[in-house]
C-alpha cells in the first residue's frame, strides 16, 4: 500500500497521479501529489515506477497500512526501492532479462526459429 510521498524529492511531475490505476493520488494545491484514497491501493508499484526522483514508497502489504518515517525509509535506502530492484532509472541495469517468464519465452522463440 502506498505509504510515502515525499515532499522533499518529489518534483512535482504527477507521474504518479498520471499512472495509478485505482485513482489513489490527486494533484495537491502546492503541486505535490496528494494521497488521497489510499484504501483503494491495489499495491501494483506502478507510481513507485514512474516517479522519477523516488520520492515514492510503497509497502508490499496490499491489506495493512503500516507507519513508516520517511527518514528511516530514506536511511535504509527504501524510497523508490522497488524500482531500483526492477532496475528502472537512470544508471540503473534492467532485471527483466533474469525474469523466469522472459527467460520461458526466449527459449520458446529458440525453439520454434523464431
Amino acid at each position: 500500500m502506498i505509504e510515502i510521498v515525499s515532499e522533499e524529492r518529489c518534483v512535482s511531475c504527477n507521474s504518479c497521479v498520471e499512472v495509478c490505476p485505482t485513482n489513489v493520488f490527486e494533484a495537491g494545491a502546492d503541486g505535490i501529489p496528494v494521497i488521497a484514497r489510499k484504501d483503494d491501493c491495489q499495491t501494483c508499484f506502478m507510481c513507485e515506477l514512474y516517479c522519477p526522483v523516488d520520492a515514492l514508497y510503497v509497502a508490499p502489504h496490499a491489506e495493512q497500512e503500516i507507519a513508516v518515517a520517511e527518514s528511516e525509509l530514506d536511511s535504509a535506502g527504501l524510497l523508490g526501492s522497488y524500482r531500483e530492484g526492477v532496475g528502472w532509472g537512470k544508471g540503473r541495469v534492467s532485471t527483466a532479462s533474469s525474469d523466469a517468464s522472459f527467460l520461458m519465452y526466449k527459449a520458446m522463440r529458440r525453439k520454434t526459429g523464431h
